[in-house]
């Protein structure tokens, strides 16, 4: 096999050519590729792929979890963080994806394909078909109200189907109180789900009578199987067809009740519920003008916030952003799939509508990089971005910023993903696994490429770098994946909670 050929094997080449994430020359098959170091550090990166099982990653397990534990308690809660978190929140129904899908007699698609929303079944079957083998956690809106109102009626009556409080605000608050911080709420939120929310957290918003939105939450594991198609990796994915969260009307009475409650951190969500929604012209951009607007404010007084990124395909909707929120962002949170997505748009001004399901540790780190790179050059005031991955957390943060505990943050997120995706607050080892190898790479720039073994005794590992002469933290910890599967909706904003909860300078 041709040198060429066999780079063109790894999958994540592709992206780190699109992404053009070190200098390039041209391999004669027509494959771009770095100079001589690079290729050493991509069969390096091969090879250990390859080999993973022969090294036994697993048997490590028992010293990697307690590493983990040990990590994780250098943080000391000194004073109940106070946190207000905006600006949606909706029903979830989740449900079993075989058991709705044969419940739902939805056809089994000839071919996967991409939709930014559906109206029919077979829309519906050909765009899961599309994420479900690629692994790739996705959100799509349903036009055909009637329809989706069929739709609610069958997954309420699933058997294991199970309702509870969604969006990034209420599920983050309620991680956030879990772990002592007080929590403000603004959204429109009945007072008959109230009961959803943990003691310590506050709602300020429409609470009598008001109508809420309900999502459906298709859940698979890894190797499901439908017709032909097989999951790649245990993933969701969200029906809906909202009509109140995309207004984000809970901008108002959390900017009205933010002074007297004063708190340490602004969470940002729940701005995905306004991707391809049809707004009458000029709403949108009024509704994110508040967002942007509440923001400055918030900022202007010294108080940091967060913006937790998620699944979008409207690349007018992310032109909006870069330019009413980004500017006024302190740190951001996304997952391996979201991370390119914010690159392309940034760097290019492109949607990516679906990414890698298992990238390397070199290629995220890279897209990290450069991320923050983009963002703090045209911005300057971007301090923090989480990636949590299947395999692995990694938090950067500027060394000349108030975020602390990087390590702890990031060791404690790595166990939390761990405990919520398990549904068990004690991990068992003998239904979890690790995906990252024994030595992983910094970066796919042979000049820039650091190797790390995972040491046992110490495996959230940090790191010092430069980027445009500012000095940066970056810390990563392997995640010991589930292999029983009990829930993965949510599991993002409970990680990316996790991290931030560990992380706020009180």
């Amino acid at each position: 096999m041709s040198l060429c050929l066999m780079l063109g094997s790894i999958k994540y080449l592709s992206n780190v050519i699109a992404f053009g994430l070190f200098p390039t020359v041209q391999c004669t098959m027509g494959l771009t590729v770095a100079k001589f170091g690079g290729i050493v550090v991509l069969l390096a990166i091969l090879y250990s792929v390859t080999n993973k099982k022969q090294h036994g990653v697993n048997e490590k397990l028992p010293s990697i979890l307690q590493s983990l534990k040990t990590a994780e308690k250098e943080f000391k809660l000194a004073s109940p963080p106070r946190i207000a978190l905006g600006f949606a929140a909706c029903v979830d129904i989740f449900v079993d994806a075989a058991a709705f899908l044969e419940a739902a007699k939805i056809p089994l698609p000839e071919s996967p394909k991409h939709h930014i929303s559906t109206a029919t079944l077979e829309e519906l079957s050909e765009i899961f078909a599309y994420v479900y083998t690629e692994g790739a956690a996705a959100t799509r809106p349903m036009s055909n109200l009637t329809l989706y109102q069929e739709l609610i009626a069958i997954a309420e009556v699933v058997p294991g189907a199970r309702v509870s409080l969604g969006c990034v605000a209420p599920v983050m608050g309620n991680m956030l109180a879990k772990e002592g911080a007080k929590v403000l709420i603004g959204a429109d939120i009945d007072s008959k789900y109230k009961s959803f929310l943990r003691p310590g957290v506050s709602v300020v918003g429409d609470t009598d009578g008001h109508n809420i939105d309900v999502h459906i939450i298709m859940e698979y594991k890894t190797g499901d199987k439908w017709g032909k198609y097989q999951a790649v990796r245990a993933n969701r994915y969200a029906i809906h067809a909202d009509h109140i969260m995309p207004h984000v009307y809970g901008v108002e009475p959390l900017w009205k009740a933010y002074k007297e409650f004063k708190p340490d951190l602004v969470v940002v969500g729940d701005i995905h519920a306004m991707d391809n929604f049809p707004f009458k012209p000029g709403v949108r951009k009024a509704r994110l003008g508040s967002v942007k607007s509440f923001l400055a404010e918030t900022a202007s007084e010294g108080i940091l916030n967060h913006f937790e990124f998620a699944s979008f395909v409207d690349r007018e909707l992310l032109e909006d952003i870069k330019e009413n929120i980004l500017p006024h962002v302190h740190s951001m949170g996304m997952n391996e799939q979201e991370l390119p997505n914010m690159l392309s748009m940034v760097r290019f001004g492109k949607v990516t509508q679906v990414s890698d399901a298992y990238p390397e540790s070199a290629q995220v780190l890279d897209q990290l990089r450069m991320t923050y790179q983009l963002i703090r050059q045209k911005y300057g005031i971007l301090s923090r971005i989480h990636v949590h991955t299947l395999a692995f957390q990694a938090i950067l943060t500027r060394k000349q910023s108030p975020w602390r505990y990087s390590r702890a943050a990031a060791a404690h997120a790595s166990l939390t993903a761990t405990r919520y995706v398990s549904g068990n607050d004690q991990i068992q080892i003998e239904t979890s696994k690790l995906l990252m190898n024994n030595t992983f790479f910094t970066s796919l720039n042979a000049d820039k490429a650091r190797r790390i073994d995972l040491h046992q005794s110490e495996s959230a590992t940090c790191w010092e770098e430069i980027i445009d002469d500012d000095k940066v933290l970056i810390c990563v910890a392997p995640n010991l994946v589930c292999t029983k599967v009990k829930q993965t909706c949510g599991a993002g904003d409970h990680i990316s909670a996790a991290g931030l909860m560990y992380q706020i300078p009180v």
